[in-house]
């Protein structure tokens, strides 16, 4: 009811305006002095003008439109409903065949009335900020060029909390220009003394993901003193419609671009299946559930060896995703009867294996068998059972530690490689597939959960070496590529992520240092030497690989040349044999002979 009157006394106020300008076509058409004749037929038209455009602008749906945020599209939509009200009026008028009608008046009357209640529009909205300005909105600078810094001041409108007071565009020619009342002050790398003079103590910095003008503009502002943000994800605007500017995260500074998905193949793939994933508590398997649930899945069942992992899975996957049935089991990879029996019971259309041992010091010492008995052990079991069950697709999540491999976690990985390839060529039903990324943010066991508590401890943080590089890509594009790898690998191949730029664990421990709001001198940084089995830096690909162009930009394929055939059976027999206790050197020995170019000791 409340709304009716509130479209009712705007579309008054609109039928007022609208005879106001009815009334000045005809004064401007006489040059400001309207005949008594004209004055009359003036009056006597002017309801069937009124009953015109009423017609037009409820026809256009003009009021719809919420004043306090009109724009352009408002705009335009409010013309076109001049526009029918225009034609519908001379329509009567002509059929009416009044005596002597000035027809300029019909030319005049739709554009003063467009500037009318164009203006009518403006103000209210003019009011309606300047309303908001006065409740405390805190005064907020925009980082970016004018187009970007026009998405983000959309993105604010209507905003209670933030006040954009100026732009610092990295176009030097758009300084002293203004967007939508909003001055450029100037330069990104004038923000210390423009945020002081404006008054300003947080940033939106409105630059795309991806884009190396929004990398330089972050790395230039941390250390700066002031708060920093950023535009929300994509995915932030789907789970709910109330979002706004987040906090700069390590993600943003690292610049990766969005990942572009075959939405209709993933969907054909998905929708309406039922989906397995190993390792479903994890960072990498959590997030694939997440990304799966998305394409409108049958059944999701999940397993993980971790109680608590599979907990928190499903309570957060029944509230995400009400309608989608999904299973959640605890179980252990390793255990092929049980593995079996999960598939056999749901036969999954798509297996996403992600259950690995990871950590590397702590699969070098002390643990090596675990890692040959779940990395390789239950990959094989896994993979068997998807072939059992008559899966479609198998894909098995592998490291760039896999490659030349100096560690046993990363040795492991590559004998799984070599044995999905194996199965694969057993199993010709089903389309096996392993995708080869490299660290991943925020995942369990990474560098930078470890160097977040160090820095909230007051430091120091601890790198093991200067010149150490790894890769480094989020955890739901990480997620998003092992997707579309899955969807577009060929049976036996093993798929390479495009990780972007190396980047120096230093380098990102400084980042760290900086968003927190702290220096150097503040929390130090002690390097402490490399730990066993580690590397200065991780490759992609062997030195006896090469590449193939894949049709999306962030996945190649590894082509290896001469691969010799792997006996998965004899594997797997030896790995059983080992007994609770092997030695390590004869662990190593065993791993020399499947994987040659293993480079650690032995």
């Amino acid at each position: 009811m409340r709304l009716l009157r509130s479209t009712f006394f705007l579309f008054c106020i609109d039928l007022v305006l609208i005879l106001l300008a009815w009334g000045l076509a005809f004064w401007l058409r006489f040059n400001l002095d309207v005949p008594d004749e004209f004055v009359a037929l003036a009056w006597s038209s002017a309801p069937e003008c009124l009953l015109a455009y009423g017609v037009g602008l409820m026809v256009s749906r003009v009021y719809r439109q919420v004043w306090s945020y009109i724009g352009l599209p408002e705009l335009r939509q409010l013309a076109i409903g001049i526009m029918l009200g225009a034609l519908i009026t001379t329509a009567i008028v002509l059929m009416l065949r009044l005596p002597n009608f000035p027809r300029s008046v019909l030319v005049l009357q739709p554009l003063i009335a467009l500037v009318l209640l164009g203006a009518a529009r403006a103000a209210w909205r003019t009011v309606a900020e300047r309303k908001l300005l006065k409740t405390g909105a805190s005064p907020l600078l925009i980082m970016g060029s004018l187009a970007d810094a026009s998405d983000a001041l959309r993105a604010l409108r209507g905003s209670a909390q933030w006040q954009a007071v100026g732009i610092l565009s990295p176009i030097v020619s758009e300084v002293g220009r203004s967007l939508q009342g909003i001055p450029v002050l100037g330069e990104p790398r004038q923000m210390a003394s423009l945020a002081k003079s404006s008054g300003a103590s947080t940033a939106l910095v409105a630059s795309p993901p991806g884009s190396q003008e929004r990398r330089e503009v972050l790395l230039n502002a941390v250390g700066e003193g002031l708060s920093l943000l950023t535009m929300p994800r994509p995915d932030d605007w789907l789970q709910s419609a109330n979002v706004g500017p987040r906090k700069v995260e390590l993600e943003d500074l690292l610049g990766r671009a969005p990942v572009q998905l075959d939405k209709k193949g993933l969907s054909e793939l998905f929708a309406g299946q039922t989906v397995l994933v190993t390792g479903a508590g994890g960072s990498i398997g959590s997030e694939l559930c997440r990304q799966i649930a998305r394409f409108g899945v049958a059944r999701m069942v999940c397993v993980d060896v971790s109680e608590f992992a599979v907990y928190r899975l499903e309570q957060e996957l029944r509230q995400a995703h009400p309608q989608m049935a999904g299973l959640y089991y605890t179980a252990n990879v390793r255990e092929a009867s049980r593995i079996a029996a999960i598939c056999a019971q749901h036969r999954p259309a798509v297996v996403f294996h992600a259950a690995a041992y990871k950590h590397v010091p702590l699969m070098e010492e002390h643990n090596e068998i675990e890692a040959l008995r779940t990395n390789v052990l239950g990959t094989v079991n896994t993979a068997r059972a998807a072939a059992a069950c008559g899966a479609q697709r198998f894909v098995m999540i592998s490291t760039d530690k896999a490659v030349n491999p100096s560690n046993v976690m990363g040795a492991s990985k590559r004998v799984a490689e070599l044995a999905v390839q194996a199965v694969a060529s057993e199993f010709t039903g089903t389309q096996y597939v392993s995708v080869r990324f490299g660290n991943v943010l925020g995942s369990s066991g990474s560098v930078v959960p470890l160097f977040s508590e160090q820095i909230a401890r007051g430091g120091p943080v601890t790198v093991t070496h200067p010149d150490i590089v790894r890769y480094f890509m989020t955890i739901p594009e990480a997620a998003q590529l092992v997707l579309q790898g899955g969807l577009m690998g060929q049976s036996g191949q093993i798929y390479v992520l495009d990780m972007g730029e190396p980047v120096k664990i230093v380098e990102l421990a400084r980042m760290l240092i900086r968003l927190s709001g702290k220096s150097e001198q503040e929390v130090p940084i002690a390097f402490t030497g490399l730990r066993p089995g580690e590397k200065l830096y991780e490759e992609l690909l062997a030195d006896d690989e090469t590449t193939l162009p894949t049709p999306h930009p962030k996945l190649r394929v590894a082509k290896s040349s001469g691969l010799l055939p792997f006996d998965v059976l004899a594997a797997c027999s030896w790995i059983d044999a080992a007994g609770p206790a092997p030695q390590a050197s004869a662990i190593r020995l065993w791993i020399k002979q499947q994987v040659p170019e293993y480079l650690g000791q032995v």
